[in-house]
């Protein structure tokens, strides 16, 4: 799975949701719906995005379907932020110290 489709998956605030709720805990599709204005299919076409990402996975129990949060499911987004933290601090000292000429 690529960061770009991790990001996209996560560009809707309802699949956001579903994933915070889940981080929580695992629940299921029923459950995750509860407070939500939106239906049964919908939940389940979102959750169908959030797996094909790789960031939730689910486990059946019986009948019913629990969905749980992958814990590797953002290890890519932090790798490719880790390719950008060595940058920030440099243009925040830069900044600082540019502030603090403008001050003077």
């Amino acid at each position: 799975m690529d960061e770009t489709t991790i990001f996209r998956a996560l560009a809707d605030p309802t699949r956001r949701s579903l994933y915070e709720r889940l981080a929580n805990g695992a629940l299921n599709a029923s459950d995750l719906r509860q407070g939500l204005e939106i239906s049964q299919p919908a939940v389940s076409q979102h959750l169908k995005v959030l797996r094909s990402a790789g960031l939730i996975q689910e486990q059946r129990q019986g009948r019913f379907v629990n969905y749980e949060v992958n814990p590797d499911g953002l290890v890519q987004i932090a790798q490719w932020l880790a390719k950008y933290r060595a940058y920030w601090p440099k243009r925040v000292d830069a900044l600082k110290d540019l502030l603090k000429d403008m001050d003077q």
